[in-house]
């Protein structure tokens, strides 16, 4: 499976998914992603590579230990690692290819802010809404 960023500019491979797809609710992926929750997924290192575009790449810690890698022209944060752990957790949204998965669970849902939830009443639109 292929992905990248934004811009194009940073690209990237995954031979596979190797740990469930998870909705992330916690403040730093709210924060990173400026969106409710981030899909996130652990793909060991062995099955991921850059394929272009590294020099663009920019880390941020956001945590002890954890760094936030994002392209440094569009701001795409692409994946996270803390580097003694096998894997890397990939921004599932930046996959370019269907990953044949579904997301799994939701964690850290006690991060969520009630202003961010809509309970399924907010009306969904497959583009704009009607007359815009």
């Amino acid at each position: 499976m292929k992905g990248s960023c934004l811009c194009g500019a940073v690209g990237y491979e995954v031979d596979r998914i190797d740990m469930p797809i998870t909705h992330c609710h916690c403040r730093n992926c709210r924060k990173a992603h400026a969106a409710s929750y981030a899909p996130t997924a652990g793909v060991l290192r062995t099955h991921f590579r850059w394929t272009r575009g590294q020099a663009l790449l920019r880390s941020f810690e956001s945590s002890p230990g954890k760094l936030r890698h994002f392209c440094s022209n569009c701001g795409s944060h692409l994946v996270a690692e803390r580097t003694q752990q096998p894997q890397v957790i990939l921004r599932v949204a930046t996959l370019d290819d269907d990953p044949g998965l579904t997301p799994s669970q939701h964690i850290w849902c006690a991060h969520d802010v009630p202003w961010l939830t809509d309970g399924g009443v907010v009306p969904h639109y497959p583009e704009w809404p009607p007359g815009r």
